[in-house]
């Protein structure tokens, strides 16, 4: 079966119980389908199923993915599925989010130019003008919108608006340095994904690298997470750590968090992109 960008991929979460793998697959079959990857996880304490499958038409055919749909809804109703079918050669829209710091910015747009992730950059949107000279070089839109205590809201507002009007599907806060209101949380719920930095312990407030140098940690991580109203608590996507000693001084834990804040991210961002995340209550499930 040769490649083929009119690829698909179905996304599954219902509870758990006997034949869900043999309805979907036998669906997809008799659709003249062919399945080329295929992913499923039970977690057992909360009796939930979760399955993602790539697929496309069988050579020769001529496929119609509407009623496919049309079609799946019935099986779907039977094991009371949450679904979703997505076209695997449409890129995303995602819209970044930054202040000062550029590393995630930078990293996000490299892996984009050379093909590593597949998005769309619908706009970068910023409280401070510093990256200005960034967005343009890459003729990306950047939108200002500077944050008092007294302009938050309206703000919030006018980035709802943006996103609205771009059709943004991801939102990534890139060292965004302001925290959202739970209300712009809820509506981006699931589709904002946030890098922080972590370590144990953590350190919370400015120069959290000098902390971690004082304390003299064995490790510098960081972890991309989804964004909710609970502050660095969201479901966790991605995390990386790398081991550092006594040796290091604090300029050389920030250039070690630059990177594991950027391989985090970039990871986090790719299996939202590929469609590889499931939501499971507090927690996410990622078939690799």
């Amino acid at each position: 079966m040769a490649p083929t960008d009119d690829s698909y991929i179905i996304k599954i979460s219902c509870p758990a119980t006997s034949g869900i793998v043999a309805a979907v697959t036998c669906f997809l079959t008799e659709g003249q389908c062919y399945i080329s990857e295929l992913a499923q996880y039970d977690d057992e304490a909360l009796g939930r199923f979760f399955l993602r499958a790539k697929f496309r038409f069988n050579d020769g055919v001529k496929g119609d993915i509407e009623t496919l749909k049309g079609d799946f809804a019935g099986v779907a109703e039977d094991f009371d599925m949450e679904w979703a079918i997505y076209h695997d050669a449409k890129p995303m829209r995602v819209l970044l989010m930054v202040s000062k710091y550029d590393h995630c910015l930078g990293d996000l747009m490299y892996r984009q130019r050379k093909g590593e992730l597949d998005m769309e950059i619908t706009a970068i949107v910023s409280n401070h003008l510093d990256l200005r000279p960034m967005a343009e070089r890459e003729g990306i839109r950047f939108v200002y919108l500077p944050v008092t205590q007294d302009s938050k809201a309206r703000q919030e507002q006018a980035l709802m608006e943006i996103v609205e009007e771009t059709g943004t599907e991801l939102v990534v806060l890139a060292r965004y340095m302001q925290i959202l209101s739970d209300d712009l949380c809820q509506k981006l719920s699931g589709r904002a994904i946030n890098i922080h930095h972590s370590f144990l312990p953590g350190f919370k407030g400015a120069k959290p690298y000098h902390q971690a140098h004082e304390r003299g940690v064995k490790l510098i991580g960081a972890t991309a997470h989804y964004v909710t109203s609970d502050l660095d608590e969201g479901p966790i996507i991605e995390q990386e750590v790398q081991r550092v000693d006594h040796t290091y001084r604090p300029e050389d834990l920030v250039a070690v968090g630059r990177n594991t804040e950027t391989v985090a991210l970039s990871q986090a961002v790719r299996y939202h992109l590929e469609h590889r995340v499931f939501l499971d209550q507090n927690k996410t499930v990622i078939f690799r």
